[in-house]
C-alpha cells in the first residue's frame, strides 16, 4: 500500500473509486442499430425526443426507418426546448405518461437528452419536478427506482449527456440553471454516430467544442478523489468522485483532440474527419466527467446563462441565450488561472495537451499557461471575449455570484475552496481576456 493510500486512510478519506458508463456503440452509420438495439431491451413501443429542427433532418428519418425495420412502435415528442426549463420537463412528463411507452430513445443535443432523461424520471416515478431537484434549490430526493431503458443518440459533440446521470435545466423562478444528479438517469446505451455533426452549423460545432474542452480540464483538475470523505456505506459514494485514474485516461485524449481538432471542426464544414474526432472528444469527455464530476466553470455558467438579458448567439433560436458552452467558456480562463497553484503539473500537462509551446513559456505560472492556451482557442473559433463579450458588466458580478452560491454540488469538486469573495474575484477576471 502506497504513502498516499495510508495518509488517505488515516484521515478518513477514500481510497477507491467506482467507474460507472453507459454502454456506448460509436461510428459512422450506427444510427441504424438504434432499431435492433430497442428490441434486445425489451423496447416494443418507444417514447422519442427530438426537436423539430432534427426532425426535418436526415438523422430523423434513418432513427425512424430503424425503428420500424425492427418492429419498434414510435410516440415522438419533437417540442423540446433549446435549454429546457422547469416547464418544458414538465411538459414532456405529461407527454411519457400519456405515451405509455416501455423504453425511450433521445435524438439531438444535450438539451433533447436531458429532458428525456427527465421525462423517463417523472413518468416512471411520479413526484413534483423540486422532489428531485439537487439540493439546496430542490429536495434532492433520491431517486427510488430503475428507470425504463432509455438509447441516447447525441447530434451534438458537445454535452456528454449520452453518458452522465445529469439532466440540467433552467428553473425559471429562481433565474437559475440546477438540475436532477443520479447514476439512475444515465442512459443504458448510447449509439454515438459522428455523421450528425456534419450539419451543424459552425457556431454550435464552436459552443459546444468549448463544453468538450473545459468538461475535460474541469474533470482533470477537479480534487482528487483521495480527498473526499469515505462514505458510508460505500454505495453512497457520489457520481462526481473528483479526478481519479480512470477519468484522467479520458480527459488527456479529449484535451490532445480539442487541442488538434476543434478549430479545423468549426472553420471547415467540410473537414469530416475533424468533426468525427470532435464526437469522439465529447464522448471521452461524457465518460470522464460522468466519474470525476466539473468544478467552478460550470457552476458560474449556470448564474450567466440563466441571467442573460439580450445576448444572442448565431446558430442558435433568436433569442436571448447564451449557449451552455459558451456560458462555461467565458469563465474557465480566469478559473485555472486561480486553480493553476493546486496542481501545477496537471495544469502544464493540460496545456501541453492543448497545444502550448511550454519551451517558450519561461517561468509563467501553470495557471496562466493553461489560461493562454484555452484563450488562444477561443479567439480562434470566434468565442465572445469574457463576460463582456456576452453582455455583463461589473454591476452585475453581485447577482453572478448569487447565482452561483447555490451550485454547491460542483463547487465541492473544486480543488479548493471558493467562497463569495472568491467567486466574486473570478467573475472580475472574466469580464475580458483580450
Amino acid at each position: 500500500m502506497t504513502c498516499p493510500q495510508l495518509e488517505a486512510i488515516a484521515a478518513g478519506c477514500e481510497t477507491a473509486f467506482t467507474v460507472d458508463a453507459s454502454r456506448v456503440t460509436f461510428g459512422s452509420g450506427s444510427l441504424a442499430e438504434v432499431g435492433d438495439r430497442a428490441r434486445a431491451l425489451g423496447i416494443r413501443r418507444a417514447a422519442v425526443f427530438t426537436d423539430r429542427t432534427l426532425r426535418a433532418l436526415p438523422w430523423f428519418a434513418e432513427l425512424s426507418a430503424s425503428l420500424a425495420a425492427a418492429g419498434v412502435d414510435a410516440a415522438v415528442f419533437d417540442d423540446v426546448a433549446i435549454e429546457p426549463t422547469d416547464a418544458s420537463f414538465e411538459a414532456a412528463a405529461r407527454f411519457a405518461a400519456d405515451a405509455r411507452a416501455d423504453g425511450y430513445l433521445s435524438l439531438g443535443g444535450g438539451s433533447v437528452i436531458d429532458t428525456c432523461k427527465a421525462a423517463n424520471l417523472l413518468a416512471t416515478h411520479p413526484a413534483p419536478l423540486r422532489s428531485y431537484v439537487n439540493a439546496p434549490l430542490g429536495d434532492a430526493r433520491a431517486i427510488p427506482g430503475p428507470l425504463a431503458p432509455h438509447i441516447a443518440c447525441p447530434t451534438t459533440s458537445g454535452t456528454g449527456s449520452e453518458v452522465t446521470g445529469i439532466a440540467i435545466f433552467d428553473w425559471l423562478a429562481h433565474h437559475a440553471k440546477t438540475g436532477i444528479a443520479s447514476p439512475r438517469l444515465r442512459p443504458t446505451e448510447a449509439v454515438v454516430d459522428p455523421r450528425c455533426t456534419e450539419t451543424l452549423p459552425g457556431e454550435v460545432v464552436a459552443a459546444s467544442g468549448m463544453d468538450v474542452l473545459c468538461h475535460a480540464i474541469e474533470s482533470f483538475t477537479a480534487r482528487p478523489f483521495s480527498r473526499r470523505a469515505a462514505p458510508v456505506p460505500p454505495t453512497t459514494r457520489p457520481m462526481s468522485q473528483g479526478h481519479n485514474p480512470w477519468s484522467d485516461l479520458g480527459c488527456r485524449e479529449a484535451l490532445r483532440l480539442c487541442g488538434t481538432y476543434l478549430a479545423r471542426a468549426v472553420r471547415d464544414p467540410t473537414d469530416l474527419a475533424a468533426r468525427h474526432q470532435m464526437m469522439w472528444a465529447a464522448t471521452l469527455a461524457g465518460i470522464a466527467f460522468g466519474n470525476a464530476g466539473v468544478h467552478a466553470p460550470h457552476a458560474m455558467a449556470y448564474a450567466v446563462a440563466g441571467r442573460v438579458r439580450e445576448y444572442r448567439s448565431a446558430g442558435y433560436p433568436d433569442a436571448p441565450l447564451v449557449p451552455h458552452g459558451i456560458a462555461v467558456a467565458v469563465s474557465a480562463p480566469a478559473v485555472v488561472r486561480h486553480t493553476g497553484a493546486t496542481a501545477p503539473e496537471r495544469h502544464r500537462e493540460a496545456a501541453a495537451l492543448l497545444g502550448g509551446d511550454l519551451h517558450a513559456a519561461g517561468d509563467r505560472a501553470p495557471g496562466e499557461l493553461l489560461a493562454d492556451a484555452v484563450i488562444r482557442l477561443m479567439r480562434a473559433i470566434a468565442i465572445p471575449n469574457g463576460l463582456a463579450g456576452v453582455g455583463y458588466a461589473s454591476a452585475d458580478i453581485s447577482g453572478l455570484v448569487d447565482g452561483t452560491v447555490p451550485q454547491q454540488r460542483l463547487l465541492s469538486n473544486a480543488p479548493c475552496e471558493l467562497p463569495p469573495p472568491t467567486l466574486t474575484a473570478l467573475f472580475e477576471g472574466a469580464l475580458r481576456y483580450w
